[in-house]
């Protein structure tokens, strides 16, 4: 929603600026150049990009129309109630009995407590994933830690993938912009013999190229490789609230104090109070 609130902030500034300043509509209304520029960058865009990078751009575009509630303080409140639940458990019962939670999540009584995790796939299975690596017992915690780094790290370049690509197109837009301008000064050049008023609309035309290139690069897609980023990161808090939290527990921190660990790693806008967390805890603790 925010998106189409900005794009129309943008197209209200510009064109009502436009008009303030006594300008005709008529004459920024150029299909052929919309046509030239916006063609050439869907095939400058597919040309640069594989297959996997072009199904990957395609599905992320129409998720950031919708404004981001996905990883809010309840998420991650559920989130630490239970990383405390488990590690509790490890805790008093060994690691081991936590074998069957993390071989069947689905089946698990522990995880059928919190829908909102098991139900996400990707951070579901990083869980899992480490929480099997440390029922095992037979990794060291240093390299259990770096192979959740270099994890992260390809989540977050897996996650760039699509605003790189379209930042690449936003960065070509105002030359292509230029191109069709060219192009229709060209045009105006070859009818010469028109008369001067003809001449000026012709070449007022092809202004409009490089104005179309720049306002398309600058006010449409760069800002959505933008915001692809910002979600990115956003999106990576989750699991660096899992990694700092398990690191926490394998250091020998009691369960509570390594989910106060995993609470630090959190924004401040989604990151619950330390009486918050305390208060959730002991509820869980108590149920």
């Amino acid at each position: 929603m925010l998106v189409i609130v900005g794009y129309l902030v943008v197209l209200g500034s510009v064109f009502g600026g436009y008009a303030l300043m006594g300008g005709h509509f008529g004459v920024l209304f150029q299909p052929l150049e919309l046509l030239i520029i916006g063609g050439a960058a869907v095939g400058a865009f597919i040309v640069a990009n594989d297959a996997k990078t072009i199904r990957a751009t395609m599905k992320v575009l129409p998720k950031l129309l919708r404004s981001s509630h996905k990883h809010d303080k309840e998420l991650f409140m559920e989130l630490m109630a239970l990383l405390y639940v488990l590690l509790s458990k490890g805790r008093k019962d060994g690691m081991m009995s936590l074998e069957s939670d993390v071989d069947d999540p689905h089946n698990s009584a522990i995880f059928a407590s919190y829908p909102e995790i098991l139900g996400n796939v990707r951070v579901l299975e990083f869980l899992t994933d480490y929480l099997r690596l440390i029922v095992n017992g037979n990794t060291d915690p240093h390299e259990i830690g770096e192979l959740m780094e270099h994890e992260l790290e390809i989540y977050k370049h897996e996650g760039e993938v699509p605003a790189h690509s379209l930042a690449r197109v936003g960065d070509g837009l105002p030359a292509l912009g230029i191109v069709a301008a060219v192009l229709g000064v060209v045009h105006a050049l070859a009818s010469a013999d028109l008369p001067p008023s003809e001449m000026g609309q012709l070449i007022a035309h092809a202004m409009v190229g490089t104005f179309l290139g720049v306002l398309l690069a600058y006010g449409f897609v760069s800002p959505l490789a933008t915001l692809i980023e910002h979600r990115v990161v956003e999106s990576l808090k989750v699991y660096q609230c899992i990694k700092v939290t398990l690191m926490a527990s394998l250091s020998g921190y009691a369960p509570q104090l390594a989910v106060e660990f995993g609470r630090k790693a959190l924004f401040s806008t989604e990151r619950p109070s330390f009486t918050e967390l305390d208060m959730h805890v002991r509820d869980v603790k108590s149920r």
